[in-house]
């Protein structure tokens, strides 16, 4: 089973903290709407013949899309790919684009889950992100979703920047388990350079980002969530039993996926790609017939090193007896000997050949991985 992608890149105006690649402009969206049709095509051999068990719009802001051109792509699909019968559907949508006439054309689509980013649902915050949306927006968005008869909805929250009191942030969580929300993405504020907030601290016209903050508030997500019944599957996400994504959860699983559109990544456990940032060469290049990306083959050492990286972050763990299976019992060595450093730290816990992250190993995830790295 295998994933596809489409990375939808236009926004009606930019997030302070988002680094994603998007575009405020919609004057060349047919155009390259058309370009990703295309590159379906050309790409249909990437993932050797594995049918399509989920599809997942994100961006960008795939609610943009009107439920015909929705349907176009996955008509797309249909055609070059094995589809199941049933695929996971997943569109990203801003409140603000969900009004009642926009939830009730997309019932008639093929979408059958909804990831809502709703970040806070304080205005102030909202303000100080840039998001479009309100807090009324926010939540009426979720209810007329629910009464459309959409139940497999995730929703976004973001945490650990200087407005987030923990009262406020307790507010977003029982916010969204009143309104029985069965998955939930949380996470922490990051400040990346190119982005309007990182200029903002850069230029002291805003403060830094507290980790101290961050950690704290990541525990108190963690302890009201699992008190609620919900399963801390991966450490960003939260579910109800058996709600996880299925489009994620298969890539921190290492399953293949193929993305397409502008800055799109692809995984086929062979090769690793990732299409350039650029609207205008993308569609310029695709209409020459040439997938405008990078490829690079990967070595067994950065098979297993994505593998731990994955698989780590997730309540299923690294195993070791799949390592050993899949790339020999001289790696399991390698990692075995690693893993009983990290052991000492309290950063990890060991049941037979599973390994995964204690609650305070979660907050230094990507560095425990790297210590498990081969070479």
């Amino acid at each position: 089973m295998a994933g596809i992608y489409f990375h939808i890149p236009f926004c009606k105006q930019a997030c302070h903290y988002c680094d994603f690649h998007f575009s405020t402009s919609l004057q060349y969206k047919d155009d390259l709407l058309n370009a990703m049709l295309a590159e379906l095509l050309l790409q249909k051999d990437y993932l050797q013949g594995e049918a399509i068990e989920t599809i997942y719009f994100g961006g960008g802001t795939p609610s943009l899309l009107s439920s015909d051109e929705i349907r176009v792509f996955i008509d797309q699909i249909a055609k070059l790919f094995k589809l199941i019968s049933a695929p996971e559907i997943t569109l990203e949508a801003n409140p603000d684009d969900l009004d009642i006439n926009k939830v009730r054309e997309l019932r008639q689509s093929l979408i059958n889950r909804f990831s809502v980013g709703i970040q806070s649902f304080y205005d102030e915050d909202l303000r100080w992100m840039n998001r479009v949306h309100t807090s009324n927006e926010a939540e009426n968005s979720i209810k007329r979703v629910q009464d459309a008869g959409f139940e497999n909805i995730t929703s976004d929250l973001i945490y650990g920047y200087p407005l987030l009191s923990d009262e406020k942030f307790k507010s977003n969580i029982r916010k969204l388990l009143d309104l029985s929300i069965p998955h939930i993405s949380a996470y922490s504020m990051t400040v990346e350079p190119q982005t309007a907030l990182g200029s903002f601290i850069k230029n002291k016209k805003q403060p830094a980002m507290n980790e101290s903050q961050s950690a704290d508030q990541f525990l108190l997500l963690t302890e009201m969530l699992i008190e609620s019944g919900f399963e801390h599957y991966e450490i960003s996400n939260f579910a109800r039993r058996e709600m996880y994504s299925k489009h994620n959860t298969n890539y921190w699983r290492g399953v293949s996926y193929l993305g397409i559109g502008p800055s799109a990544h692809s995984f086929n456990g062979n090769t690793r790609a990732w299409n350039i940032s650029n609207n205008a060469r993308y569609i310029e290049s695709i209409s020459r017939k040439a997938i405008p990306a990078e490829l690079e083959t990967l070595t067994i050492a950065n098979k297993i090193n994505e593998y731990i990286l994955t698989s780590l972050r997730t309540m299923w763990g690294t195993d070791l007896t799949k390592l050993t299976q899949d790339f020999g019992a001289s790696y399991r060595i390698d990692v075995e000997s690693a893993t009983k450093r990290v052991l000492e730290k309290g950063l990890i816990s060991r049941e037979n050949d599973i390994i995964t992250l204690t609650l305070s190993g979660k907050l230094l995830a990507d560095q425990i991985a790297a210590e498990l790295f081969v070479d």
